[in-house]
C-alpha cells in the first residue's frame, strides 16, 4: 500500500485557531472555494456516510465549532481541519514523498540525522497527532508540523553540512532532503510560516 503527503506553508497557530473559533464567515469560505472537493469526498467516502459518519461539510463545521465530535468517525475531522490548512497554507510540491511506501520516510529522517539535522523529521507528518481539540484518528490521515523555529533551524543544520557528507548519501534520499530543503527556505521567506503536513 502507498502513501502520499499533503504539505501546506502556513503558519501553524493560525490554523490552529480556526478550532473552535465558531468562525461561520470562514466556514462559509471554506464551503465556496471547495465545493466540487467536498462532493467528490462525500461521494468516496458514501457508505461511511450511510453509516453515520458526518459530511466533510458538517465534520468542517464541527471542527470550527470545537464540536461536538463522533469519535467513531474521526478520520472525517482530520480530514476537515486538512481543508482549513489548504485554505489558508499554500500547498508545497511534494514529487519525493507523492506516494511513498513503506519505511521511506524513516529512511529520509536517517537521512537528515546523518547530515546532522535534527531540528525536523519528514516522519512528524505520518506519526504526528492532531491540534489539541480534535478527536484522534486510529488510521489516517495522519498530521505533523514544523514551526517557523524548527525551519530555521533545520535550514541553518543543513548549511553546516559538508559536501562530502552530503555526497555519501543516497542518491534519493539526497534529493528528498533536498526538496525538503526548498520547503524550510520558502518557510524562511514567510514571516511566522512553517510547514504542516497529512500522510493518506
Amino acid at each position: 500500500m502507498s502513501y502520499s503527503l499533503s504539505l501546506y506553508l502556513v503558519d501553524p497557530a493560525t490554523v490552529r485557531a480556526a478550532v473552535g473559533s465558531g468562525d461561520d464567515k470562514l466556514r462559509r469560505m471554506i464551503g465556496g472555494r471547495f465545493k466540487a472537493r467536498i462532493q467528490h469526498d462525500d461521494d468516496w467516502f458514501a457508505s461511511e456516510i450511510e453509516r453515520g459518519a458526518p459530511t466533510r461539510s458538517d465534520a468542517v463545521r464541527a471542527v470550527l465549532d470545537g464540536g461536538p465530535y463522533d469519535e467513531e468517525f474521526a478520520f472525517q475531522y482530520g480530514y476537515a481541519y486538512k481543508l482549513v490548512c489548504e485554505f489558508y497554507g499554500r500547498s508545497l510540491f511534494n514529487n519525493h514523498f507523492s506516494p511513498y511506501r513503506g519505511d521511506w520516510l524513516e529512511e529520509v529522517d536517517k537521512g537528515l540525522k546523518d547530515l546532522g539535522i535534527k531540528a525536523v523529521e519528514i516522519s512528524e507528518f505520518s506519526y504526528g497527532s492532531l491540534p489539541e481539540g480534535l478527536p484522534r484518528p486510529d488510521d489516517l490521515p495522519g498530521y505533523g508540523e514544523w514551526s517557523a523555529g524548527q525551519c530555521r533551524d533545520a535550514l541553518v543544520q543543513w548549511e553546516a553540512s559538508t559536501p562530502e557528507r552530503r555526497a555519501a548519501l543516497d542518491s534519493e534520499v539526497l534529493e528528498s532532503i533536498e526538496s525538503i530543503v526548498e520547503w524550510l527556505r520558502q518557510a524562511g521567506a514567510k514571516e511566522g510560516a512553517g510547514v504542516v503536513g497529512f500522510s493518506h
